[in-house]
Formats: structure tokens, sequence, C-alpha cells
């Protein structure tokens, strides 16, 4: 469906077990055409040689397949481990101080309002205001708050943004948005380790062998050669751009489950204007956690726009329009309950 947001919440966590299981498979097919492809491209390039020297056994494709399959298992078994420690985040098993106190009874008031498991509470130490849900299901999910937003929020404002984040568990969007961000992961590091090898090759002995079977490549091999390197090359800008796409209507959605959560819409689109006014760095939320963030963190200038290429490039919807709804709904709510709106 067009609108993810007219689901019910059946509906939207079955279609977020099926996109994650396509997120694997895909991921799993990506690093088999690496090393087939590899491997393709190599038998090609021998077809011609002494038949000691032709590549047969094509044990590139396999290994490569193997990888992926591993790699993707076990970013959906760590993912949200590998994000609470590249966000540098401290679990809060004992409160040391009022805020704490208030933070962890704020998630279980709002656990048992969406009817989950309380989560595992974190504190990332960012002056940045923010947070963020991360896990595998309800019954495996995280919560992680950042140390200014506690500076900043009040405790109905804290409740609304722990609501949202509620939300995404509930919704099983955290499924979906950790295994993105543990894969956008494994494929950065790929990459990085790719590059050392072709760039430490070509700097070694770049002048070895220059003259000799470059002329030999034909056409096929030559275009399914550069493919392959731009696969290669392009892999975690396509990673990164899928999280982005995945992730911006959910907010809409999570929002309104968080005003539900707590009746106090109001309180949500308060504590979203503080988060959106707040100009502090972030240090410690990087480009490949930015998709699973309640705002996001790297004040992107397009996430505050519209359109097809925001939906497609941009992590979040934009702030005000979010605003606008919740304090729609507010105001709807109040004028239900015949309260005065101010």
């Amino acid at each position: 469906m067009s609108d993810e947001t007219s689901l019910n919440l059946f509906q939207q966590q079955e279609l977020n077990r099926r996109r994650t299981t396509w997120l694997l498979v895909v991921f799993v097919l990506f690093f088999a055409w690496l090393g087939f492809g590899g491997d393709y491209i190599y038998s090609l390039y021998t077809a011609h040689a002494p038949p000691a020297a032709q590549h047969h056994v094509w044990w590139f494709g396999f290994v490569m397949l193997a990888v992926g399959a591993g790699l993707a298992a076990y970013a959906y078994r760590t993912g949200s481990e590998k994000v609470l420690w590249a966000t540098g985040a401290e679990e809060v098993v004992d409160p040391s101080d009022d805020k704490q106190r208030q933070l962890v009874n704020v998630v279980e008031e709002m656990a048992i309002a969406a009817g989950v498991p309380r989560p595992r509470i974190w504190i990332v130490p960012d002056a940045d205001p923010n947070a963020f849900a991360t896990g595998t299901d309800p019954l495996h999910a995280h919560v992680a708050v950042t140390q200014g937003l506690l500076d900043l929020c009040n405790r109905d404002e804290l409740q609304g943004v722990i609501g949202h984040e509620l939300g995404h568990v509930k919704n099983l969007d955290v499924r979906l948005m950790t295994t993105l961000a543990a894969l956008v992961g494994a494929v950065v590091l790929m990459r990085d380790g790719t590059n050392r090898i072709f760039w430490g090759r070509s700097s070694g002995g770049g002048s070895r062998g220059g003259g000799g079977r470059k002329g030999e490549l034909g056409p096929l091999v030559v275009v399914l050669l550069v493919v392959w390197i731009l696969s290669w090359i392009l892999a975690p800008i396509i990673t990164q751009l899928l999280a982005m796409a995945v992730s911006r209507k959910r907010e809409y959605l999570a929002d309104a489950m968080g005003a539900q959560f707590t009746r106090n819409p109001l309180a949500l689109a308060s504590a979203l204007q503080k988060i959106e006014a707040a100009d502090m760095p972030t240090t410690h939320i990087k480009g490949g956690a930015a998709h699973m963030c309640i705002a996001d963190p790297l004040g992107r200038r397009l996430t505050a726009h519209e359109g097809f290429v925001a939906d497609v490039l941009a992590t979040h919807p934009p702030m005000v329009k979010r605003i606008a709804i919740l304090k729609g709904m507010g105001y709807a709510q109040l004028k239900k309950e015949g309260g005065a709106v101010s």
C-alpha cells in the first residue's frame, strides 16, 4: 500500500517482517553477485590462456555467498548491540539521579500503555537531544535517549518521545531499521577493505605486466568489470539510501502511536519543537544510525522538504509537518473533551 499509515497494527508488523526478510535475501544475493560475478569475469579473462591458467573453479563466488549469509545472520542477531556500541550508549541499570529515575518510570509507564515488555534503557552521552529504539522484537527491545534530551524535556514531553519510540517497537519497525543499520555498517567495512586491497595493489605494483594481457580484454569483460567495481563502490550508498527510503513515513505512524499511548499529542509536539530548535552538534550518533532517531541528528537540509527527492534521500519527514499534525490532533482532542484551546 502506498500509505502505510492506513495499515492496522498486524498488517504493519507483517509488512515489516516481509521487508526484513527480503532485505536479508537481497543482501545475500548481492554478495553472491560480487563473488560469482568476479569469478565469471575472471573466467572470461582467462578463456584463451593455457588450460592450467584458466579459471574453472568458482571458489570466490561460494566464499562470498557464505560471507554474505554469515554477515546477514550476524547483523540480524547482533545489530542492536552494534548500534548501541557505536553510539557509546550506557545502560541504566541502577538510576543514579532524579532524571534517570524519571526516565525509568516513564519507560515503564509507556511500556504498559503500549502493551509491550519494558525495554532495556540506555543513555547516550551526547548534548544533542534525540532518541531511538533498536532490537529485533518487543521482547528484545532497547530504548536510548541522549543526555541532551533528558536535560531539555519535562516529564510530559519525555513521555511523548518514549511513546513514539515504543510505537516503533510495537510496529516491529525496530527489526527492519536495526537490520538496515547493521548491514550499512557491514557494507561500509567491506567497501573500505576492498579499497585498501585495490589501492594497495595499484600503488604497489601498478607497472608490472602493463602491456601484457590488457589488450586481450574484450568489450564484454570490460563492461562487466566496470559494473562489478561500481557495485563495490556504490554498495554503502545504496544501502544508506534504502535506509532513508523506508524510514521516512514510519515517523508519522510512530508519532500517532506515541500520541495514542500518552493521550497527549501536544506534549510530543512540544518535545519535537524543542528538539528542532536545539543546535547542539551531534558527536555520538553517526550516519549509519541516523535513520533510527526521532529527529535527524545530522541536521540535513533535505529533511525539511517534501516531494519525491526528499522522500528518497531524507531519513525523516519535515519536523514542521509532524508538529502541525500533532497539534491538530491535540486541538481536536481538546475540542472533543470540551476543553479550552489556548
